[in-house]
């Protein structure tokens, strides 16, 4: 069994991005939609920066659920997309569950839209079948603040582990110390917390203002 205590490990983790299509967009109302493609847009940059694998799924793409929305395979275009016949659950499909267990990892990082749905039902299947499943809520979205609430108790329950955008990119970045750290930091500022864009212009002011001081008390010296 899964240990659902511990921190994941990004090397062990692949991202399962579920039905994020234009259509069922018009849908949510538990979240901005532009908060929600921020997040999804986060989620595919990070992917992408440390290699992890991605793989997508939409419900009737060609029918009133509309396309994927663009920026899932544009910020990581190394994901694989997995049709499906009908299945609501994308992990009824033989072929997604494949794709899955082909990259031998154990950990599933889930979301999708909508939340009740097509986030919830693969990661319950997930967590059955012996894979320790991750929600990312906010990257999922739902018709109504009280289906998330629910949900969320249903897969708590269920023994998946609720969580956000935020927390999953802190997650797998586990250090500052690390050379693409500057990489992660943008991608918080520009998807997910505005605020921290204001932390890093004022940081990089002060870094400035703090060296031009050092060259012109230098310059004086001389």
């Amino acid at each position: 069994m899964p240990n659902y205590n511990a921190m994941l490990d990004p090397r062990d983790v692949v991202i399962l991005l579920i039905d994020h299509q234009s259509g069922l967009f018009n849908t949510v109302r538990d979240i901005p939609v532009s908060d929600l493609r921020n997040y999804v847009t986060a989620i595919a940059k990070t992917a992408t920066l440390l290699n992890i694998p991605v793989i997508t799924t939409a419900s009737i793409p060609d029918g009133p659920n509309g396309p994927l929305i663009p920026e899932v395979h544009q910020y990581a275009p190394h994901a694989k997309y997995v049709p499906r016949n009908g299945q609501i659950n994308a992990w009824d499909n033989p072929l997604f569950v494949n794709e899955i267990e082909k990259t031998g990892r154990k950990t599933l990082i889930i979301a999708g839209t909508l939340t009740s749905i097509c986030m919830a039902f693969p990661a319950i299947s997930a967590v059955q079948a012996g894979f320790k499943a991750y929600c990312v809520v906010d990257a999922s979205g739902n018709w109504s603040k009280l289906a998330t609430d629910t949900t969320i108790a249903r897969i708590t329950q269920a023994g998946a582990i609720p969580t956000d955008t935020f927390a999953i990119l802190a997650e797998l970045m586990q250090t500052w110390n690390r050379p693409e750290a500057s990489h992660f930091a943008q991608i918080l500022a520009d998807h997910v917390c505005p605020e921290y864009k204001c932390l890093m212009e004022t940081f990089g002011k002060a870094q400035a203002v703090a060296t031009s001081g050092s060259e012109t008390r230098l310059e004086n010296y001389r």
